[in-house]
């Protein structure tokens, strides 16, 4: 993994008064964000709050009404193409139902990102996405599969190795154990744990799972009221006097002597 030198203390997202509007629906009222690297940020908020569409707009793929989101200390929306494709291979994405390309084999849905960068051969690509698939803890003969042979688990570490493909500084998970039974999605989450203390990337989840951010998140993030209410460690963030706060963590509270991560 690569780090740009110079930019160690630069924050991987920094969201600076971002507005979002449609129509006359408000949705983002003067948002500010900011993940530093190597954290692992969850965020919550209630139905309709706007997190897919922060999310969105974090990745570059909408457009705020106003305000500014940089990624690694650069706009995501950079006018200059190169910097902007430079600056996507840097970040992963994996979407909330996996987004495969149903008309690909596992195989090619994770060789697509390698082959758009035009840099490797066929015999390499294979190479990588063998390691892909073993990281995500797939077999080889998995890569012949096609999306609609796989559960529901595969769909998502399928989807997980394609986001890893160009090892990026930072992931991106929209409700990762979303349509997952409770082993599936504790599995999965161990995996997502284990990558990222062994690859060292920056997290940026949306969950509404509690045990998910029991068992990953180092830092939440609340939005609530159009706008990011509550930033800190797991325990700062529950002790924050809120209507969402109280009755999103009050109805399940961390077994006795969880700790929170800091």
């Amino acid at each position: 993994m690569t780090t740009t030198v110079g930019q160690a203390d630069t924050p991987v997202i920094a969201v600076r008064d971002l507005h979002s509007q449609f129509g006359d629906l408000v949705v983002h009222r003067g948002v500010d964000l900011q993940v530093e690297r190597g954290q692992l940020l969850a965020m919550v908020g209630g139905s309709g709050s706007g997190k897919t569409t922060l999310l969105r707009a974090i990745v570059g793929l909408s457009v705020p009404k106003a305000g500014e989101v940089r990624l690694f200390g650069q706009p995501v929306l950079d006018p200059d193409p190169l910097r902007q494709r430079a600056l996507r291979r840097r970040f992963g994405v994996l979407f909330q139902h996996g987004a495969l390309f149903s008309a690909l084999s596992v195989h090619d849905n994770i060789a697509f990102p390698l082959r758009e960068l035009r840099r490797f051969d066929e015999a390499l690509i294979g190479d990588l996405v063998r390691l892909k698939l073993a990281m995500v803890e797939l077999e080889p003969r998995h890569a012949r599969l096609m999306p609609a042979e796989l559960s529901g688990g595969m769909v998502k570490r399928v989807a997980l190795a394609r986001a890893l493909a160009l090892e990026p500084e930072l992931l991106v998970l929209d409700e990762p154990t979303a349509g997952l039974d409770p082993d599936r999605s504790a599995n999965f989450v161990r995996l997502i744990g284990t990558l990222q203390k062994e690859l060292t990337f920056t997290v940026l989840m949306v969950t509404h799972d509690l045990a998910t951010l029991d068992a990953l998140a180092t830092r939440l993030a609340v939005l609530a009221d159009h706008r990011i209410v509550a930033c800190g460690t797991p325990a700062e963030v529950r002790a924050v006097a809120h209507p969402f706060i109280d009755n999103f963590f009050g109805a399940e509270r961390p077994a006795a002597g969880t700790k929170a991560k800091g």
